[in-house]
């Protein structure tokens, strides 16, 4: 394995959409989602570990997960578990881990990762990513992304517009916004754009330099650090510090002002499992057309359901189609796969009724 190749998997985000199973004290990214027997984070860690030193790889996350993160990647080593004592964003979490990466190799390169995709084919993954990173070898300036290749004219994402050439990694003409449905169409006609997956590779050096540039005073706020990064003071200058960084997100902070971002249109397959109706996507059918996770269901003129219970819960429908069943420790949620977007709204209403531990 190459020395010079770090990962960053990003492991702070609550997973609301995916309520009741996901939950402020227990996320998304901590739960086999898809009935596997490996957590979300579980798979995203063994993913990056084919190719990259497992005392390489680093995990951020929010402070409350820490002990979490510790339980699900026994081979992760503890100073490489950074906890974050405030939700700031993915700018800041990412400047901090490049510095720290900086500190111990200054040659470094670094893909970072969110915690939460799903990604089935990882022998192309393994070389999508390989290509990324002999990229960032050759030309350390270069801010890369894999973009995703559009199966539909999704409104969910945001999307990449690459300027059209012969290459296989190409020059970003611009970020797009997540776009109305007359605008994603659009997108998809053109042949030119991408999903936009915040899956990044580069060189310390390079993400680093973009940064103090576009960003000075985080960068500022965050170098101040140096000294405590990767010793036990480290801890006590995030506590001081962190939350006082600006709440913003990598797209806005350096990628769309930098003139040096390149993208590789992957050739995996690939899901972001932000919502119940992404995952019902991803998961095989039974042949009512139903996707079930742990359940065993009888179902009667029922179709197109996604069902999730805790194992061998005997689910009873009929009549059902196109809903969200979750049955989760003391909470049922019944609903259309139409009001998936409310979730949240939902479960802002139960904690209001209920108290914040039901969320």
């Amino acid at each position: 394995m190459d020395n010079n190749k770090y990962a960053v998997i990003m492991a702070g985000g609550v997973g609301s959409r995916f309520w009741p199973v996901s939950k402020q004290a227990f996320p998304k990214q901590f739960h086999d989602m898809l009935g596997m027997g490996q957590s979300l984070l579980q798979m995203t860690y063994e993913r990056l570990a084919q190719q990259i030193p497992a005392n390489q790889i680093l995990v951020l996350t929010n402070h409350l997960y820490t002990e979490l993160v510790k339980e699900q990647l026994p081979d992760v080593l503890e100073k490489n578990i950074v906890a974050e004592p405030a939700m700031r964003n993915t700018a800041p979490c990412i400047l901090l881990a490049a510095l720290k990466i900086q500190k111990e190799n200054p040659d470094a390169l670094m893909i970072i990762a969110p915690s939460d995709h799903y990604i089935a084919e990882q022998d192309i993954f393994n070389e999508d990513l390989a290509s990324c990173f002999d990229f960032c070898t050759i030309y350390p300036q270069a801010l890369m992304t894999l973009g995703i290749q559009p199966t539909s004219p999704n409104t969910g994402y945001g999307y990449i517009e690459f300027e059209k050439d012969a290459l296989d990694i190409k020059k970003v003409a611009q970020f797009r916004e997540k776009p109305d449905a007359v605008t994603a169409q659009q997108f998809i006609d053109a042949g030119t754009f991408l999903w936009n997956a915040g899956i990044f590779v580069w060189s310390v050096a390079g993400v680093v330099s973009a940064f103090a540039k576009a960003q000075p005073a985080m960068t500022t706020l965050f170098t101040t650090g140096l000294p405590a990064y990767n010793t036990p003071e480290e801890a006590a200058f995030l506590e001081a510090n962190y939350p006082t960084a600006e709440n913003i997100s990598i797209d806005y902070a350096i990628m769309e002002n930098s003139s040096e971002v390149y993208v590789l249109p992957a050739r995996f397959s690939w899901n972001d499992l932000g919502t119940w109706g992404s995952l019902f996507d991803k998961l095989d059918k039974n042949e009512q057309h139903n996707a079930v996770v742990n359940a065993e269901v009888l179902s009667i003129e029922s179709s197109g359901n996604m069902i999730r219970t805790s194992t061998g819960k005997k689910v009873f429908i009929q009549g059902l189609e196109d809903y969200i069943i979750v049955d989760q420790d003391d909470i049922l949620m019944i609903i259309p796969k139409t009001a998936e977007q409310e979730i949240k709204q939902l479960r802002n209403a139960a904690m209001s009724k209920h108290g914040d531990d039901i969320g």
